[in-house]
Formats: C-alpha cells, sequence, structure tokens
C-alpha cells in the first residue's frame, strides 16, 4: 500500500467546487466562539460539498487568518452568509421548505443512528455554542432535534467534532444508504 501524492487527489478546483452539484445540507453556526472550530466547520464543508453555511450571532466571518489556520482555503469554496440572529436565520430557512435541525441532548432527540434521510430533502444542521450549546430557543424553532450517542463520561463534543460527525453521517445516508 502506497500513501497517494497530493497531485494524484483530483482536487476540484474553486471554479469546479462552485458549479458542482451541492449536498442538500446546509449548516447554522450560532455564537460560535472559536475561530479554529469554524474554520473546520469550513474544511468539512468543503470535502462533503455542503452547500452553504450561516455564520451567527458573535461567530466570526471570513476572511480572517485564525479562521484560515483550519479552514486551509475552504472559505474561498463554501457559500456563507452571516446573519446576526439564528432564530431569523432558522425562520427564513423554514419558509424555504428546508427541515431545521438542532444538534442538541434534548428530550426526544433522535439518535444520529436512527435519523432517517427523506429523499430530495433538504436540510439545515444547527450547531450552538462551545459552553451552552443550541439555544433553547433556536431549539424550540426547529422540526427536530437529532443527538450523537455518547457513552463516555463526558456528555459533549467540540462543536467542529460534532459537525463533522453529522455531516458525515447523513452525506452517507444520502449518497449510499439503500
Amino acid at each position: 500500500m502506497r500513501k497517494l501524492e497530493n497531485s494524484e487527489l483530483e482536487r476540484k478546483s474553486i471554479e469546479d467546487f462552485k458549479k458542482s452539484q451541492k449536498t442538500p445540507l446546509i449548516l447554522v453556526l450560532d455564537d460560535v466562539r472559536s475561530l479554529h472550530n469554524i474554520g473546520s466547520v469550513f474544511r468539512t464543508a468543503d470535502a462533503f460539498l455542503i452547500e452553504k453555511i450561516y455564520l451567527c450571532g458573535i461567530t466570526a466571518t471570513p476572511p480572517n487568518k485564525e479562521i484560515h489556520k483550519t479552514a486551509l482555503g475552504a472559505t474561498e469554496t463554501v457559500s456563507w452568509e452571516h446573519n446576526e440572529n439564528v432564530l431569523d436565520t432558522i425562520t427564513a430557512l423554514k419558509q424555504d421548505g428546508v427541515i431545521t435541525l438542532a444538534i442538541e441532548q434534548v428530550e426526544s432527540a433522535i439518535f444520529l443512528q436512527d435519523f432517517k434521510i427523506e429523499k430530495n430533502q433538504k436540510y439545515a444542521l444547527v450547531f450552538g455554542n462551545e459552553v451552552h450549546g443550541v439555544a433553547q430557543e433556536a431549539v424550540a424553532l426547529c422540526d427536530g432535534c437529532i443527538e450523537i450517542p455518547q457513552l463516555g463520561t463526558k456528555h459533549s463534543l467540540n462543536i467542529s467534532v460534532s459537525a463533522g460527525i453529522v455531516v458525515w453521517d447523513l452525506f452517507q445516508k444520502m449518497n449510499w444508504e439503500k
């Protein structure tokens, strides 16, 4: 087994990325403080051709050298928008027919492994602050909640890790589940 060189990976150009059909997922980051988390979410969004990222509240926006450290250029490929109020963002997405899902531990949450994708449906995944999670008002406004099962002594994951897990799970369900 030989490790592939970057030149062998057939990476898309920025122009090709922008022209590509996107995965019908939108990410909403609300009050995410860590610039490295924001950059990591951009990088994950690039990897899975995510349609758009909404950066809400105090979540920083590109261009920013700290975001760039982990995004590695993904801020140039992934479409993004800053909105001051996450509730307005969720409301607008719902009015556009997007199913909004908070990624949070709440009563009646659906465990990630049990979540079923509806074909030809667009989803928005709402991720919250590193300390407080998704605000209760945002949870209440969403169409549902997904929880990542955790079995250890900690009951939270880094937001960029959570985003990677959930995006991968939904991406593979959209593309390869029978």
